[in-house]
């Protein structure tokens, strides 16, 4: 009722909206609302534009390659055969068919390469299902395969290839001669693409529709494993990936040179996979046990929340209900809603964060939430992570996801742990080294405001690092006009905020809300900002007007990200599409920088045979797991490696510790 007198115009109005006027001069004939035929070609052209991937997978063409000559090897006989066509081939795909998802955890169960476009081999080595044909054993098969796949000489493609790589080293195989991968080069032709598997690549690129896998092994409860998958049904898959492989390599090459991305791809995201499958065979070991206390100790803090909760808001509710949380914040206790959903006000973080400032109820349900979250995602589900086998982590780094070319994480996602709070900090202290090794972090010192420095030539930006100085005191005696020695931590936690936030195109209203400042204070902050470092205000200015030009910008080593919305009607679309181009060039490129140190670091410490190894990447930090012995060796190498990386105009700096454990190193 309330809702209804509050907008009831918006109620009239909505009425009219849907309202068919039924009195317009329309003039047509029942014939033409027939329904024709589709023309697929030019639908598909269109969804293909549009990136609409699930609609563009039903107007594709069907049965389109009844030419393509797929063949099971069940002898060795023809094994060798095969080999000697693979020995004489400039480059062929390979795909691997296993049993699990997770290459630490899987095991192979057939094996296919392609040679030339349409021609494929699968050789099938442990399908077990009942009435299965003789196979040739697995370790004969490798046996043979193993000088071949271990030659450098001989080039290999496919997509995804650190997950075969993994999965060859678990079966004493070290894939060597790696030149292409589809999926990577997909991600560095467009990084804000949404997916970059076979399938979807395939289906932009080829117009070609895939056998999908729950096509030949089912979905759901009734998923089989692929060792159930009939034998002539997997070798018809297993050979159109490898065989579509090979076609998007040849296609995708010289759209990578012409595109001018070939540096970045041969010299940084190829190499990089190596580093990859090293990082993610080495894992992380993990003190389950502190865990497991640390889990009945947040047992404890979250009854002595609930029942704060329930005490503030007088009566006990399920605080995990948006409906009754509602009900108790805007209807009990009357508070005013800050945003609305399609059902009802929101009580997401950033209004409970607002209403905080009013009451006590929505800072406790803050606090609940952290516990909550930190207790589910890390501490109670690290320990159930654990390979048993090698009684470690091994998370998987996404190397085709973030759009501006960051890695990422996932099972488990180790980018979110928070470190600012005590809580979080006793979750970084679970990572630790083995007995006789320390861990050691090395952390780039504000990368992203040297990155800026060097990219706008901000001569006041750039003298303050050469001197080594305070930046964000620097920046608050400059725009304060206060000496260097009186500038207060308010004016430094000021300055600081402008800092990170003109990386991210923060506004004044965004500022005056995050330091708790009026917006004309907010304002005047940033304006005297860029009347200090004007360069900067002349670099956003001119990568947003490259960007709508271009509808592109790029990093320091050419990565590209389009940025489509730059084009957009809606003005806080295309704000937003603006803070990006702004952001990427400077993000991006310190993406670029830590990779070339990861791949730095990784060679360094293969040819100086170090037993030291490379556990955990994370945001501007690279983590290592280090024998004591080599601890001072590793220090120096690690800082050198990841500050000489390139040159920019700013000195780039890594701060080096070491610890038992992680939080202690960082």
């Amino acid at each position: 009722k309330q809702s209804l007198r509050d907008h009831a115009e918006q109620a009239r109005l909505s009425r009219r909206l849907v309202t068919i006027k039924t009195d317009l001069p329309v003039h047509l004939e029942p014939a033409q609302f027939e329904w024709g035929r589709v023309n697929n070609e030019a639908v598909a052209d269109l969804f293909r534009e549009l990136e609409f991937t699930r609609l563009l997978s039903d107007f594709a063409p069907t049965d389109q390659d009844q030419t393509a000559d797929y063949k099971t090897i069940f002898s060795e006989g023809d094994l060798s055969g095969l080999m000697d066509r693979l020995k004489a081939a400039p480059m062929f795909a390979l795909d691997l068919e296993t049993t699990h998802l997770q290459p630490m955890r899987a095991s192979i169960v057939g094996i296919s390469v392609a040679l030339e476009e349409g021609e494929a081999f699968y050789i099938p080595v442990a399908h077990d299902y009942e009435g299965a044909p003789e196979q040739l054993d697995k370790r004969l098969v490798l046996d043979i395969m193993k000088p071949l796949l271990e030659d450098p000489s001989i080039k290999k493609c496919g997509q995804n290839l650190k997950y075969d790589m993994i999965v060859l080293r678990g079966e004493g195989v070290s894939l060597e001669g790696v030149a292409f991968d589809t999926m990577i080069a997909s991600y560095c032709l467009n990084p804000s693409r949404r997916t970059h598997n076979l399938t979807d690549i395939a289906l932009e690129h080829l117009n070609y529709k895939m056998t999908t896998y729950s096509d030949v092994a089912g979905s759901g409860a009734k998923q089989k494993g692929f060792n159930e998958v009939e034998v002539d049904v997997a070798s018809d898959y297993s050979c159109e990936d490898s065989d579509i492989a090979l076609r998007l390599t040849r296609l995708l090459r010289p759209r990578i040179e012409e595109s001018s991305l070939d540096e970045l791809f041969r010299e940084v995201e190829m190499p990089l996979v190596e580093v990859l499958v090293e990082m993610e065979i080495n894992g992380v070991k993990l003190d389950t046990l502190q865990l497991g206390q640390m889990s009945q100790r947040l047992e404890e803090l979250l009854k002595i929340s609930i029942g704060e909760i329930y005490e503030i808001a007088g009566r006990e509710f399920n605080i995990n209900s948006p409906v009754q949380l509602r009900e108790v914040l805007f209807d009990e206790l009357e508070l005013k809603p800050v945003k609305r959903t399609k059902t009802g006000p929101s009580t997401d973080v950033s209004v409970l964060e607002k209403l905080a400032e009013e009451h006590p109820l929505p800072a406790a349900i803050l606090e609940y939430r952290q516990l909550t979250k930190l207790k589910s995602t890390y501490v109670d589900a690290l320990p159930r992570m654990v390979n048993p086998a090698t009684g470690r982590i091994h998370t998987s780094f996404n190397q085709t996801v973030t759009a501006t070319g960051r890695l990422s994480s996932s099972d488990p996602n180790l980018q979110n742990i928070p470190i600012r709070t005590e809580l979080g900090r006793e979750t970084r202290k679970a990572f630790i080294a083995e007995p006789g090794h320390t861990l050691l972090s090395a952390d780039y010192s504000q990368i992203e405001l040297r990155v800026l420095a060097h990219l706008a030539k901000d001569e006041a930006l750039i003298r303050s690092f050469m001197e080594g100085e305070d930046i964000h005191a620097r920046t608050a005696s400059q725009v304060f006009e206060a000496p260097l020695e009186e500038v207060s931590p308010e004016q430094r936690r000021m300055a600081k905020a402008v800092n990170f936030g003109i990386l991210y195109g923060m506004s004044h209203f965004r500022l005056a809300n995050d330091l708790g400042i009026p917006g004309k204070v907010a304002k005047e902050f940033i304006d005297n900002y860029f009347s200090v470092y004007g360069q900067v205000k002349g670099f956003i200015e001119e990568t947003i007007a490259g960007a709508h030009r271009d509808g592109y910008v790029t990093t320091i080593l050419k990565r590209r990200r389009f940025i489509p919305e730059l084009r957009d009607k809606n003005h806080n679309v295309r704000s937003n599409a603006e803070r990006m181009a702004v952001n990427t060039p400077i993000q991006g490129s310190a993406a670029d920088l830590i990779k070339l140190a990861m791949i730095g670091c990784h060679r360094r410490m293969a040819g100086e045979g170090l037993k030291s190894r490379m556990v955990l990447q994370v945001h501007d930090e690279l983590v290592f797991e280090v024998p004591e012995v080599e601890e001072d060796t590793m220090k120096s190498l690690v800082k050198e490696e990841m500050e000489g990386v390139l040159k920019l105009d700013v000195p780039i700096v890594a701060d080096v510790h070491t610890g038992l454990n992680w939080n202690d190193a960082h």
